[in-house]
């Protein structure tokens, strides 16, 4: 078992990064991640308008394993996310489909415990501990923590918790990895820019396909893998998502694009990650839900 500490952090995704571990396949790492606002929002007097937002979405790392070309996969296996116990949410000027409706900004404290996520006296529901940042170096552009895109980053996928299991394309030798923005909840869409931002640690075990990746970071669940896609909306993210999810059917498991396109539309569901809108030069991340038959059952047939 490795260990990574919450200092030890990039704040983008690029061809040029260095990793902090070098490891093999098969071994585990794991991961202290800070909360996406590094620290700065620790009560309800801390607002998002005053904290520095250069220090956003920091993530832990990056690991580099050995073995993982391009042309490969670097898959990620999500075994443990561990939060502290409170975190935050807040409302952003100028962010989200409600943002006319509230007077901005506002931070809510969370309460952590139990399995639980306690917004108040009233307001309780079960926690759902994921990892929004997730992603390897870049082939070329360097990108944002903040952003998703073909690297992964700023997925915010609220499957991306224990059981998940990642492939990400590598473009770069080793793969380099690295993981943060950790959530103890988070719905679809997150339509305010926060799912309940918190601290905590990760632990991800490492393994390398050779010879095959897909565009986007595919992800692996016990009875489903997910394809995505990102862009400025969602219809194009759709448009995206709806051709990886095809090229990936006929390419590793035999179908035809016509019956590809009529699995897609009558078995499977398409989805949608993060759509918080208005948010100026932030995308929209789609998905696709392909459910775990005898005739696809996993995104990449061996």
């Amino acid at each position: 078992m490795h260990r990574i500490t919450r200092d030890q952090v990039i704040w983008a995704f690029g061809p040029d990064l260095e990793p902090v571990l070098t490891i093999d396949p098969g071994e585990t790492v794991t991961f202290e991640t800070n909360d996406c606002f590094s620290g700065q929002i620790r009560s309800e007097e801390d607002l998002v308008t005053d904290i520095d937002m250069s220090r956003i979405n920091s993530a832990t790392g990056p690991v580099a394993v050995r073995g993982a070309e391009p042309g490969d996969s670097l898959i990620a296996e999500i075994l443990d996310v561990r939060p502290v116990k409170w975190g935050v949410a807040t409302l952003i000027p100028g962010f989200g489909q409600l943002d006319e409706w509230v007077q901005s900004p506002v931070t809510r404290v969370f309460e952590v415990r139990d399995g639980e996520v306690r917004m108040n006296d009233r307001v309780r529901f079960p926690a759902k501990p994921m990892v929004g940042v997730v992603g390897v170096a870049t082939a070329g552009e360097t990108v944002s923590n903040g952003l998703a895109g073909e690297h992964g980053g700023n997925l915010d996928d609220h499957f991306h918790g224990a059981g998940a299991r990642i492939f990400f394309p590598v473009r770069r030798s080793g793969g380099l990895f690295a993981v943060g923005d950790m959530h103890a909840a988070m719905g679809d869409g997150e339509i305010c820019f926060t799912g309940v931002e918190i601290a905590g640690e990760v632990d991800i075990r490492f393994s390398v396909l050779k010879g095959k990746q897909a565009t986007w970071p595919v992800t692996e669940l016990p009875d489903r893998w997910l394809p995505h896609a990102t862009a400025p909306g969602y219809e194009e993210a759709l448009q995206l998502v709806s051709e990886e999810a095809a090229r990936l059917l006929v390419r590793e498991h035999d179908f035809t694009i016509e019956d590809a396109f009529l699995f897609l539309s009558v078995a499977c569901d398409a989805g949608v990650a993060q759509a918080c809108k208005p948010a100026q030069g932030f995308g929209t991340i789609a998905r696709f839900a392909i459910p775990k038959i005898d005739a696809c059952p996993a995104p990449f047939s061996t």
